[in-house]
Formats: C-alpha cells, structure tokens, sequence
C-alpha cells in the first residue's frame, strides 16, 4: 500500500514539475505565479507545497531536475573517448542532447542570461559549475598535448551554449519573418550533420592548434 501512495506521489511532483517548466519558460521566473502552474498540473496550491515546497524551491528544482546528472553524464560520454578532439565533441553533443530531450529549459536559461543571473538557484550554479569542470579539464588536457590554443574555459562554453540556445531559440523568429530571402533559409536545410556536431566542428576549428 505504502508503494503505490509514493508512485502516486512521485508521479503527482513530476507532474508538478513538467507544469511548472512550461509556466517558467513562457513568463519567467518573476511573472509566474504558483496559481498559474497548480491550474495547468491540476492540482490545487497546497499540494505544490507539500510536494514540492514554495516558488523559490519549485524554480531551483525543475532546473536542477535537467542539470543535476548533467555532469555524471558528460564525465561518462568523455570517458568513453580517447583523445581531447573527441572529448570536446561528446561534451557538445550531450550539450546539444540536453536542450532536444528538454525544450523548455532553453527559454528558462535564456531569461536567467537577460537578467543578469538574479533568480539563478544557488544549487543550479553548482550545477553548471559541476558542467564547467569536465570542460575545463577537456580543455587542460588538450593544451598540454599541444593540440588546442590557451582560452577561457567559460568562454567556450557560452559559445556551445549560447549557440546552441539561440539557433534553437531563434526558428519560430526566422519561421515568422516572411520577407527573409530563401536562399538564406535554405543555408539551415545545409547542416552537414546534426546541429551537436556541427557546433563542435566551429569549436574545433577556433580553438585547435
């Protein structure tokens, strides 16, 4: 009996969470409203509290929630590989991985970028620091081999990012603009490969020796 109270409860906080994704990705984290997301879980405002906690815990973990194996799970695609081209490239691609499996996490970071990082959960910053860390040993071991030039290790990663954000991002705009020449609309349909690799080709290229 007690396992199928906590299924039910775990599906309810997931439930809880997926809403609250999607309130936060359209409004932001200072224009949604606990109301607004118990409406769209179908559950009432004291259940959020009991499963979840207040606005302030409901942000820090549905970002936690993408973020929080993150690392492990970039740590575990690298280790597979040998050299720190190859390295570099698994981290894009999980990079990229991350932001297909969960589309509204873009937006959300999108809007922590815009305002500074001000509503940024102090346990999300450990969170992409975790991320930053396996770059920045990529990046070391790279530059001891002699195979990439000396850079910022935080610099690379918002040029992966933040790319890969605002490509993502930046579809419907170039969908709606109907005065947009073709032929430029057609240089999309001219991905060699999957957006991860192409990315990490441009990385590779601007930071190889």
């Amino acid at each position: 009996m007690k396992d199928i109270r906590k299924e039910k409860s775990d599906k309810t906080a997931e439930c809880i969470l997926t809403a609250a994704r999607k309130v936060f990705a359209r409004k932001g984290y200072s224009g949604a409203h606990v109301d607004e997301i118990a409406e769209l879980a179908g559950v009432n405002k004291a259940t959020i509290y009991y499963q979840i906690g207040d606005k302030d815990t409901l942000y820090a973990n549905v970002i936690h929630q993408v973020l929080g194996n993150t690392a492990q799970n970039i740590a575990e695609a690298v280790a597979k590989v040998g050299s720190p081209e190859e390295k570099l490239n698994a981290y894009i691609n999980c990079i990229a991985a991350i932001m297909d499996k969960n589309p509204d996490f873009p937006p959300i970071m999108m809007r922590e970028v815009a305002s500074g990082g001000q509503t940024l959960p102090k346990l999300v910053v450990e969170d992409i620091a975790s991320v930053l860390t396996v770059l920045v040993g990529i990046l070391e071991e790279g530059r001891k081999k002699g195979v990439f030039i000396e850079t910022v290790p935080f610099l690379i990663h918002m040029m992966i990012v933040g790319t890969i954000i605002f490509y993502k991002n930046a579809q419907p705009i170039k969908e709606k603009q109907v005065w947009l020449p073709d032929r430029i609309k057609a240089y999309d349909k001219k991905l060699k490969a999957s957006l991860g690799e192409e990315v990490a080709s441009l990385v590779l290229r601007a930071i190889k020796k």
